[in-house]
């Protein structure tokens, strides 16, 4: 079991910096138009043809939210009206034909993601219809021991829905609360109440979901540590198998929705620290272990035993369980990879309806990997899931003298050794305590794409 993360301001000031949370690597900011469906065809004909194809995983994006939480920076389509979801679910189904006639129909899909917006914002008709289009064209598995989740916002869910999810196949879901304070709430829009909560996780429970998740965000409009912790307190009495603790990030000229939060209500950088410090010694001690990047589990949950089996994984949907797939997203603005390369669908409605139309994927942009990419993502891989890195393991597998290879970067990681967020050794690079609340910025030192004048705008702090 690792040791759980040393909160140490004065590092944390010092090297938090903006920077990508490399669910992907290269990051989204570095795809480019000149990636479009011919490429993505290309690499899904060559993924059949690999000695042993990858399993499939398959995420799909549900816009729709019944109201407009303000902190949000997700592609949505605020509307209360369920038929509004009818003509795009009708492109999803053609989507859904399209792309299963490029992948063998042998290969199984380990993993499957309804995201949003809020997926529960469907009727039960509604996803019904869309999982019976689903197993017609992909082969889930027919068992349980696919990690198939479901992001859902307990305000909306419909009497009797989780019943059905689970009918459906989800064994995983992930909760939105982001704080319980009432003031808060106010501020960014989104009024739920602990029992709402509550009788959704019971229910999940009790239908044998396996794994349950609760979304927080800390630095939100009208913030403090004090009240932050008694969202911490209520949230560990409902003892959910994973939290998620993310650092709200304030880009109202990147995300219009934000404009709604009066700036002067957020709380100041020290006010923050303290709100994270108070989560970490909280968690900490109701037994929650430090997976990295805003994410803990319960010892028992699979993220924590997949990281002591060196099995975990960094996709786009956060950490999994389950490694080497190839992931095919559906719907405006998901992503792919397939194969070693990165493709995301239009984020336009209308272009997304039309490409469908004319039997074409709706490819956008994307990114195809070099070997350099492919290397160095590998490297944040284990770096950002395991927090070590075999060094004679890389230089084996890519042929390569790594202290000569990776000259300048030991360079620029020496001021972080001499203070004691990482001990660099002739066979290891190992993220110490000190340094896993920072490992995304221990994970910059070796992407070649970050330029602190380009990207200042693009990301936030980790913290």
């Amino acid at each position: 079991m690792l040791r759980p993360p040393v909160f140490k301001e004065e590092l944390i000031n010092r090297y938090d910096s903006p920077g990508p949370r490399y669910t992907s690597y290269p990051p989204t900011t570095e795809f480019h138009d000149r990636i479009g469906e011919r490429e993505f065809r290309e690499w899904a004909r060559q993924s059949n043809e690999e000695l042993i194809p990858k399993p499939l995983s398959l995420y799909f994006h549900i816009p729709f939210c019944s109201s407009l939480c303000y902190y949000c920076a997700c592609s949505k389509i605020v509307t209360r009206r369920k038929e509004k979801a009818e003509p795009y679910l009708r492109d999803m189904y053609r989507e859904i034909e399209i792309q299963s006639r490029l992948f063998d129909g042998d290969r199984e899909v380990r993993q499957l993601h309804w995201g949003g917006g809020t997926p529960g914002f469907l009727s039960h008709a509604q996803a019904l219809q869309l999982m019976q289009k689903i197993r017609h064209h992909f082969r889930l598995r027919a068992d349980d021991g696919g990690e198939y989740s479901i992001e859902l916002d307990p305000r909306v869910v419909e009497k009797g829905g989780i019943s059905q999810l689970r009918n459906l196949g989800f064994n995983r879901v992930s909760l939105g609360v982001q704080d319980f304070d009432p003031t808060v709430q106010q501020a960014i829009n989104r009024i739920q109440s602990l029992e709402q909560t509550a009788e959704v996780m019971d229910e999940a429970r009790g239908h044998g979901f396996r794994s349950i998740n609760i979304d927080l965000i800390y630095g939100l409009p009208q913030q403090t540590a004090e009240s932050f912790g008694h969202t911490l307190d209520l949230v560990i009495s409902l003892d959910p198998d994973r939290i998620a603790l993310y650092s709200y990030t304030h880009l109202p000229h990147r995300y219009p929705s934000q404009c709604r939060i009066v700036a002067e209500d957020l709380p100041d950088s020290g006010e923050k620290l303290n709100i994270l410090r108070l989560a970490l010694d909280r968690l900490g001690v109701a037994g929650y272990e430090y997976i990295g990047m805003d994410h803990f589990a319960k010892p028992g949950d699979e993220l924590a035993v997949a990281q002591r089996n060196g099995n975990l994984h960094r996709s786009f949907q956060g950490y999994a369980a389950h490694a080497r797939c190839d992931s095919i997203g559906f719907g405006v603005s998901a992503i792919s990879h397939v194969g070693d390369n990165f493709s995301q669908n239009t984020t336009s409605l209308d272009a997304y309806h039309d490409d469908l139309a004319r039997d074409q994927l709706p490819v956008a942009r994307g990114f195809q990997s070099e070997d350099d990419d492919l290397l160095r993502r590998e490297i944040i891989q284990d770096l950002v899931c395991h927090f070590e890195l075999d060094l004679h393991g890389i230089e084996k597998r890519w042929d390569i003298d790594f202290d000569q290879h990776f000259a300048d970067e030991l360079e620029r990681l020496g001021g972080m050794q001499n203070d004691g967020l990482v001990e660099v050794s002739h066979d290891q690079i190992r993220v110490l305590e000190n340094g896993r609340l920072l490992v995304r910025n221990i994970c910059m030192i070796f992407d070649r794409y970050q330029q602190t004048d380009r990207i200042a705008g693009l990301f936030s702090g980790s913290m």
